[in-house]
């Protein structure tokens, strides 16, 4: 696919996900410039590449006399501009190594680990070890002795990514011990969201959100951002489109308090107010709102009535 720009010759453009997250499919799209089978350059891939705004009309939302149109080009985050030194880096680990003095077949020298050298070995003999692994753990000790490490959203561009291959393989051979490092994504979107959003089956998301931020936009006054940073926290799957709409937010007049232990990136760019709460102290304020909510009165009964379930219980 060709793209808009001037590569040199020799060069070709390919169109690439740079995106973070196993379920973020092409997201963070960019322009990859390659000759000979080597990464050139990165680009923000225009969005106007083949066709003209006028034909496909581009959405924009408008309020309060105020017009905000997304970028006719993608806004690759620092990470997804950086890919090539990724790829590149003296660091990575490009083939198959072993400990010099590990044997599978007969001493393991295990408290050399750390401190042994390695040595390179074919991919041929990097599978026959790790199957050969998996049998003999297994067999004296069952499947479940297998530790699956799986960060909450893993990176997708890989194989074994954090939800793919290496799960399905497992789960094939009888299953498998699975740890998951970050209950604040997972926890927070399964369990806590949907019972805020109130939305089945696509549990803890507003979906489909078509018309959050133009209703954002045309009706709010302020903005509660609870232990969140619009500043980095999207990078791995919107870009920086949660930026440029803080910034328009705040155009508009709109006030965004921001509650977190540390003055992140979205607080010290956008708050109006920051309100720094010790780490596990939330539900305690959360419950100290409530409480001067219900005992003075001063809450939004109408919207209580008609927009909330279950009131009555904490009343």
């Amino acid at each position: 696919m060709a793209q808009k720009g001037k590569p040199t010759a020799g060069e070709k453009t390919c169109i690439k996900g740079t995106g973070l997250s196993s379920f973020g499919d092409n997201s963070n799209m960019a322009a990859v410039d390659v000759k000979n089978g080597k990464l050139i350059r990165i680009r923000p891939f225009h969005y106007d590449w083949k066709y003209k705004p006028e034909e496909w009309k581009p959405w924009q939302i408008v309020a309060h006399g105020k017009t905000f149109t997304p970028p006719l080009k993608s806004m690759i985050p620092p990470h997804g501009m950086a890919y090539k030194k990724r790829v590149y880096s003296p660091n990575r680990i490009l083939y198959p190594l072993k400990r010099v003095d590990w044997d599978p077949n007969g001493e393991r020298n295990p408290q050399n680990r750390g401190t042994s050298k390695y040595v390179r070995i074919s991919w041929d003999e990097a599978t026959d070890l790790v199957a050969s692994e998996i049998k003999r753990v297994h067999k004296k000790y069952g499947p479940e002795t297998i530790l699956l490490q799986a960060d909450g959203h893993g990176e997708t561009k890989v194989v074994h990514s954090t939800h793919g291959c290496n799960t399905k393989l497992l789960d094939l051979l009888g299953g498998y011990t699975q740890q998951i490092r970050n209950p604040d994504s997972w926890e927070g979107w399964y369990w806590g969201a949907k019972h805020v959003w109130g939305m089945e089956p696509w549990v803890g998301m507003m979906w489909p959100q078509t018309n959050c931020f133009k209703d954002i936009a045309e009706n709010t006054d302020m903005i509660l951002f609870w232990g969140c940073d619009p500043e980095t926290t999207p990078l791995g799957f919107s870009q920086q489109m949660p930026s440029r709409l803080c910034y328009w937010f705040t155009e508009l007049g709109i006030k965004c308090i921001y509650i977190c232990p540390d003055l992140n990136y979205g607080a010290g760019v956008h708050a109006d107010k920051w309100i720094p709460v010790r780490p596990n102290t939330d539900a305690a304020l959360q419950l100290a709102i409530a409480y001067m909510w219900i005992t003075e009165g001063n809450y939004d009964k109408d919207y209580e009535a008609t927009h909330t379930f279950g009131f009555e219980r904490i009343e």
